[in-house]
């Protein structure tokens, strides 16, 4: 059956995006919490945690107030001007 009505037209139609638009904030909320749990050295998997109702606070408190199993890059030095455009190096 069709309706000819075309305000229920409109809400069918955002009715049917819906789950897409689900998705989409999904993705862009869970994408930077996988990489924060990777690089953090917890299972990237905690961060589907956030799609459970309450459970995005939880991953918030662990990432919070846990040690990261991290172990910071190393630095290095860089000689004055050596390696600077615009620096030539003199013997």
């Amino acid at each position: 059956m069709h309706s000819a009505d075309p305000a229920l037209n409109a809400v069918m139609g955002v009715l049917a995006m819906m789950p897409i638009l689900i998705a989409f904030v999904v993705a862009i909320i869970l994408i930077p919490a996988w990489f924060i749990c990777k690089k953090a050295g917890f299972s990237p998997w905690l961060s589907l945690l956030i799609v459970v109702p309450f459970g995005g606070l939880v991953l918030l408190y662990v990432l919070a107030f846990s040690d990261w199993r991290v172990v910071p890059a190393p630095r290095t030095q860089v000689a004055s001007g050596a390696g600077q455009p615009g620096r030539s190096q003199q013997p």
